[in-house]
């Protein structure tokens, strides 16, 4: 767990560097404006400085500062980005998307992604209600609908409706079995989602869903339940045997009684029986005679000899 909370906490310093680096870095559309203004600037201090060498280096040390000051004036904002304009560390208003003008040194600005934005929520421990302890990673999606919101009323809104979904995902986990977490998977992002949602709405948030990626459990029980799904596959299987063999014997017995009824019906059995065992010379048929008849026979031979 310790290794999933530094990740997470390198994972967000390494989000903030990003995001103060693209604040401060001049977009392509300020450097173009600083460096026409500049080479303005030069030609028209190198002209006053033909007659006035003083004048011409004070034309062009103002006409650099004027031109860092028109060019940093400038601000665009793409599309998907809404920029938050603080004067003297006031709120003054929420600019863009594309061009738009601030008063430099005074006017600070902040650009606010729109889009959809997704947190990986990292493996995180929990015990059920009957006490089994699981580990589930999940992915948090959410995006900003009020720029003002989620600026000023929260330091980092990023790292906190991510903790507010580990929060509630313990909360709502801990309250289930193991049987219900494994079977309800939907259901349970349907109640995070909720409980997150309800808590970061005061922040200008909307979270658009919650997908539970990963469900892990200790060794010893999945060697458990392995056992008790083997067995009740075996159970299954052998309830179906006995099925089948009930109804085959059911089957059979309404056919004796049916050729019980007809002695012709069983005699054309036994002949179909015969034919079907095939011409070939590996094949042995042996007629068995009922000891009725043999021994008929035999008192009509001892008729016979006793009349001569």
């Amino acid at each position: 767990m310790s290794t999933g909370l530094e990740f997470q906490g390198s994972e967000r310093e390494a989000k903030r560097q990003t995001w103060l680096f693209e604040a401060n870095m001049p977009s392509f559309l300020q450097l173009a404006v600083f460096f026409i203004l500049l080479a303005a600037t030069a030609v028209a201090a190198v002209l006053i400085g033909r007659q006035d060498t003083v004048r011409g280096v004070v034309v062009g040390l103002a006409g650099v500062v004027v031109s860092a000051l028109i060019a940093g004036a400038i601000k665009v904002a793409n599309q998907w980005e809404r920029a938050l304009v603080l004067r003297l560390g006031q709120f003054h208003g929420i600019r863009g998307p594309g061009l738009f003008f601030i008063v430099p040194i005074v006017d600070r600005v902040r650009l606010v992604d729109t889009r959809v934005l997704t947190h990986h929520i990292w493996e995180q421990e929990v015990i059920t209600r009957d006490n089994v302890p699981v580990t589930i990673d999940s992915v948090l999606f959410y995006k900003v609908v009020s720029v003002e919101d989620a600026v000023m009323t929260i330091q980092d809104y990023s790292f906190g409706i991510a903790q507010l979904a580990q929060s509630a995902l313990r909360d709502v986990v801990g309250g289930l079995t193991l049987d219900e977490l494994l079977a309800e998977r939907e259901q349970i992002a349907e109640n995070v989602e909720q409980h997150v949602e309800k808590e970061s709405k005061e922040w200008g948030l909307h979270v658009t869903g919650i997908r539970l990626q990963d469900i892990d459990m200790p060794v010893e029980l999945k060697k458990i339940m392995s056992r008790q799904a083997g067995a009740e596959r075996e159970k299954r299987a052998t309830i179906t045997k006995a099925e089948g063999d009930k109804l085959a014997a059911e089957n059979l017995a309404a056919a004796a009684a049916t050729m019980h009824a007809s002695p012709g019906a069983m005699q054309l059995r036994t002949l179909q029986t015969i034919d079907g065992l095939g011409p070939g010379a590996s094949n042995t048929v042996v007629l068995a005679v009922p000891i009725e008849i043999m021994e008929l026979a035999a008192r009509l031979a001892r008729s016979a000899t006793s009349t001569q």
